[in-house]
């Protein structure tokens, strides 16, 4: 079987080396993306099982790429986990309820944490 294909989008390198040792696994390919041009090219490019989003970008924001995600009818089926530091209980609730992104996390997160919402919405 083929590797799932995950699309990061995060603008700290640091960050997004952490997040692929978090994801480091045989089954799974994490392609990175450091901004939000790239990151919405790489999605379109690689049509990925996944996308991980950071919001804060330095171009397009995490909400904007998500909107043109999900007014793309080859894209708008890909979940999203939103990765932030933007963490009021109103930015989540949004995320969840309104927006319907898969998971909403908030910078720093445990390892596991982030495992456990990348298997989920890969449907594992």
């Amino acid at each position: 079987m083929g590797k799932k294909k995950i699309v990061a989008i995060e603008d700290d390198q640091d960050f997004l080396v952490l997040v692929k040792l978090m994801l480091a696994d045989e089954t799974l390919e994490v392609v990175s993306a450091s901004s939000g041009v790239e990151g919405l090219e790489a999605v379109r490019t690689h049509h990925p099982d996944l996308v991980l989003l950071d919001l804060m970008l330095p171009d397009l924001n995490g909400w904007e790429i998500y909107v043109q995600m999900h007014d793309d009818p080859a894209l708008e089926h890909i979940p999203v986990i939103i990765l932030t530091c933007q963490g009021t209980r109103y930015d989540r609730t949004f995320g969840l309820y309104v927006a319907h992104v898969h998971d909403y996390l908030m910078k720093p997160f445990l390892p596991s944490q982030l495992r456990r919402s990348v298997a989920s919405a890969l449907g594992e």
